[in-house]
């Protein structure tokens, strides 16, 4: 650890390095985690390089502020950020765009490592090492098993919709550090700026941010052991979820059941239009469907259709690109779709 205590809630994020010096490997989680513990641990140095690393490498757009990626080594060296103060009294965050992604990466990064040993298996989105192919071959495998019938579950407006305080109630059961609890509290009623003013944020969770992900799985992270307690088997990747059954009739019972525990528990809704209960021939889960017959994968009807789409987006007259431009933009379209469902 970094000088200072978790105790002291104005220590300030300047621990941060540029990122040419040596990032530390991550550690996996400690056994237990005193309360006030984990502000340390998100401002420990090599937790902050491997934030600034991470961001970097994520390089995007610069935000309302125009900072980019790379002016923000610089900026970390001559300017501090408070964090909130222990007193309960607030102070605002005037952050720039890239820094707010900066920490929240900081943040992620020790609160992953607290949650991810207790996150449920069959959950695929948004975690190391786990991938939307391994969903879609889980999903298969269960197919196989005999079990033909899919509750194809759509959340309505998930990331919208997410009750900020049964997200933080959540947090609470493995995270006691206050400090973390307000800061993470505060990027969620942030704000969002539509058309040049801020707009309040009392619901939902903001897309976009290292943090963003996280905090979804935690949501949903209930829903998985949910349906692990009533024996179903699933897939999830975020708000996409499989469950599947072996008849109709189990699953429109398994359908009725889930709708009014999303309902009562997690305060979300499903959406009743792109949602159902059919075979799983006649459903697509993350781009792909099966086969009737031998249940063998292959993409669905509907991803081939928004590649047609894009091809002739990119390749319309009108545009007025030069050939050299066209062929640039086909090819990273084509190989990143191979990339996928290849």
């Amino acid at each position: 650890m970094s000088n200072g205590t978790a105790s002291d809630p104005q220590r300030k994020l300047a621990a941060a390095m540029p990122p040419d010096e040596p990032v530390a490997g991550s550690d996996g989680p400690p056994e237990s985690i005193p309360p006030r513990a984990l502000l340390a641990q998100v401002l420990d140095r090599a937790n902050l390089q491997r934030a600034l690393k991470q961001v970097r490498r994520n390089q995007g757009a610069p935000g309302i502020d125009g900072m980019t990626v790379d002016e923000l080594p610089e900026y970390l060296k001559h300017h501090w950020v408070d964090i909130p103060k222990g007193d309960g009294k607030t102070r605002p965050l005037g952050i720039p765009t890239v820094l707010d992604r900066f920490i929240q990466q900081a943040i992620a990064q020790v609160l992953s490592a607290q949650w991810e040993p207790h996150f449920h298996p069959h959950s695929y989105g948004f975690r190391p090492n786990r991938s939307a192919h391994q969903a879609i071959r889980h999903v298969q495998a269960t197919i196989r098993q005999g079990y033909g019938w899919v509750v194809d579950m759509d959340l309505q407006s998930f990331f919208d919709r997410v009750n900020h305080d049964r997200l933080m109630a959540r947090l609470k059961t493995r995270t006691q550090d206050a400090d973390v609890l307000r800061l993470i509290n505060r990027f969620l009623k942030a704000g969002v700026v539509v058309d040049g003013k801020i707009e309040a944020t009392s619901t939902g969770v903001p897309q976009g941010g290292p943090l963003s992900p996280l905090l979804a799985n935690v949501v949903l992270d209930e829903l998985d052991w949910e349906l692990d307690r009533c024996g179903h088997r699933f897939a999830r990747y975020a708000d996409d979820c499989n469950i599947l059954v072996r008849s109709k009739r189990a699953g429109e019972r398994v359908m009725a059941s889930v709708t009014r525990w999303v309902s009562d528990s997690l305060r979300l809704t499903v959406n009743p239009l792109k949602s159902a209960v059919d075979r799983p021939w006649k459903r697509k889960f993350l781009g792909f469907t099966v086969s009737r017959n031998d249940k063998k994968l292959k993409v669905a009807d509907k991803a081939l259709d928004k590649l047609k789409d894009r091809v002739r987006e990119l390749t319309r007259r009108t545009r007025g690109n030069r050939i050299e431009v066209i062929a640039a933009e086909l090819r990273e379209s084509l190989l990143g779709w191979k990339a996928y469902f290849g």
